[in-house]
């Protein structure tokens, strides 16, 4: 059942967050000249943590200790999120990102609600008003931002971070050697998805599939009454080779197309005119009876000199995985007995 694989989405998503508050500054003015710009400094971690560091050495005004303003972030929660679910066997294919024929195939992914809180902690309330004015008008409530879920297959979302709440506590308690801090929480979901692993896709196109109808129950000698065979069969042309060419204009509702010549053409048989796909009931002269728009194309107006491709044998064999496709349907009758069971 399980097997190892690691898409990082989670490990991405966490720097993505951190990512939209690594470039907030504040400054520090008198009587409307700039004294001071500070870049406010941004790291990974619990703020319980950084409280016990300011705390336990209020005296340190050096370099190497813990001095405000400062931020933290923290990953602080992971929950499933049934309204984004989708249906479990669905799938979707894509490329290898270094290759162009090896195709990927993977689940839909597992939506999650990743929990965040970011920490803002100054001595000064302007400091504190400043930074977070510069990140509250962006989230209303959601703000997106565009993560390499699975890079293999270079597939990219965008994920809504969402802001929950924002809770201040202003911690001034204390005798003249206790340091001030001023402690903004804001909380956060980030709407995100897990991927499953993506095997290769290597079974391609099937090419021909056979069913039998037997008419009794022996298993050893069965009478074969019906065999039903169907192989894919190309609905847009894929060797580019034009077969012959409107002589005049038609329009989406006529069936009787005349051609230059109609001599590659047959009953019965597909072609495309741009993106039309028409079916050929007969043939009289340089004329071509069809049936306009199959296989789900669409019927539309054709200028004289456009291409009129044969669909054949050559455009099966290029059927992609993905494409869409018909089928060439045969039905054979058996009154022997026989024991090939394929």
């Amino acid at each position: 059942m399980f097997e190892y694989f690691y898409n990082e989405v989670l490990r991405r998503t966490v720097i993505g967050f951190g990512t939209l508050f690594n470039d907030i500054t504040i400054k520090h003015s008198d009587s409307g000249s700039t004294l001071s710009v500070m870049k406010v400094p941004l790291a990974y971690g619990p703020t319980q943590k950084f409280l016990a560091r300011i705390e336990q050495t209020p005296q340190l005004n050096k370099p190497t200790s813990i001095t405000l303003p400062r931020m933290s972030f923290e990953f602080t929660g992971l929950t499933y999120d049934p309204s984004r679910k989708v249906s479990q066997t669905q799938t979707f294919l894509s490329k290898k990102v270094d290759s162009t024929s090896t195709i990927k195939k993977a689940y839909m992914p597992v939506p999650y609600n990743m929990a965040f809180e970011l920490s803002i902690m100054t001595k000064l309330n302007d400091d504190a008003l400043q930074i977070v004015e510069q990140i509250l008008p962006y989230f209303q409530p959601a703000y997106n931002i565009t993560i390499q879920m699975v890079g293999e297959i270079n597939e990219k979302r965008d994920i809504p971070i969402i802001l929950d709440s924002v809770t201040f506590t202003d911690d001034y308690e204390g005798d003249f050697s206790s340091r001030r801090a001023l402690i903004y929480t804001l909380r956060f979901t980030a709407k995100t998805y897990l991927f499953g692993p993506t095997p290769d896709q290597t079974t391609g196109i099937i090419k021909k599939a056979t069913l039998n109808y037997m008419t009794n129950t022996d298993v050893k000698n069965p009478r074969r009454e019906l065999r039903y065979t169907v192989t894919p069969r190309a609905t847009k042309n894929y060797v580019g080779d034009a077969s012959a060419y409107l002589d005049e204009d038609i329009e989406s509702t006529e069936t009787i197309l005349t051609l230059t010549t109609t001599t590659p053409f047959s009953e019965e048989t597909y072609v495309t005119i741009n993106s039309e796909e028409l079916f050929i009931e007969s043939i009289t002269g340089n004329n071509l009876k069809v049936r306009r728009g199959q296989d789900g194309t669409i019927a539309v107006d054709h200028v004289q000199g456009s291409g009129v491709n044969i669909l054949n044998t050559a455009d099966d064999a290029l059927i992609e995985v993905g494409d869409d496709f018909g089928f060439n349907e045969t039905t054979s009758f058996y009154q022997d007995f026989s024991t090939d069971m394929s």
